[in-house]
């Protein structure tokens, strides 16, 4: 099927737009070192280019009082737990506490009053407390970035649109090892979990906005 075609039989169907609701905070999804070092098994150039893309939408964010969010995939070293998942995928095993490659990328890093939350598994919402401390702070819409599009990223917009909130994804701040995965990801997420729109739509929506009061 070309894209035409898929793009025509998703029309009307699986075409909705939510949009921005009243209260937006930015999560990143595990930018780390593993995938922005040269060498690393994880190593991936297309997020390298979503970090750098990042940067300007996080500066903005922090000027506003937007709430920005980490997350990171941190194992035990023993790798058990996180289950069937490290037995998939051996290599994150090397995401272990105290190791490089788990550090969040230049660039990115947390200040002092921002949350670094760290799970084992896809989604930023699966065994944390990320959807409670979104509702604490009443927070209705997600900024989501991060990497990979087809993988933690994916898995975090369906959990979050099941937690009821909006999922806005600006594409040039996602990457993935491959363009394929990566743009069949986003085409999922649009039609069904949330909004995937540019960079551009989001800044413009940041610099709209009041200073967020906490």
């Amino acid at each position: 099927m070309s894209d035409n075609d898929l793009k025509e039989n998703y029309r009307n169907v699986f075409d909705g737009f939510l949009g921005f609701g009243e209260r937006a905070a930015v999560l990143i999804v595990d930018f780390v070192k593993g995938y922005t070092t040269p060498g690393e098994p994880l190593y991936a150039p297309d997020v390298v280019t979503a970090v750098e893309e990042t940067v300007e939408l996080v500066e903005l964010a922090r000027s506003k009082n937007v709430p920005v969010i980490f997350t990171r995939v941190v194992y035990h070293p023993s790798g058990l737990d996180g289950g069937l998942w490290v037995k998939k995928i051996p290599v994150l095993k090397t995401l272990v506490e105290g190791a490089p490659v788990a550090d969040l990328a230049e660039g990115l890093e947390a200040r002092p009053d921002e949350l670094v939350m760290t799970k084992q598994y896809a989604s930023a919402f699966f065994g944390t407390s990320l959807a409670s401390t979104l509702s604490a702070m009443n927070i209705d819409t997600v900024i989501l970035t991060g990497c990979s599009t087809s993988g933690c990223v994916r898995a975090t917009a369906v959990d979050g649109m099941q937690h009821g909130l909006r999922m806005i994804v600006p594409r040039e701040c996602v990457g993935d090892r491959h363009v394929e995965p990566h743009e069949s990801a986003l085409f999922d997420i649009n039609s069904k979990y949330g909004d995937v729109v540019s960079k551009g739509v989001v800044t413009d929506y940041l610099a709209s906005i009041k200073e967020m009061q906490r």
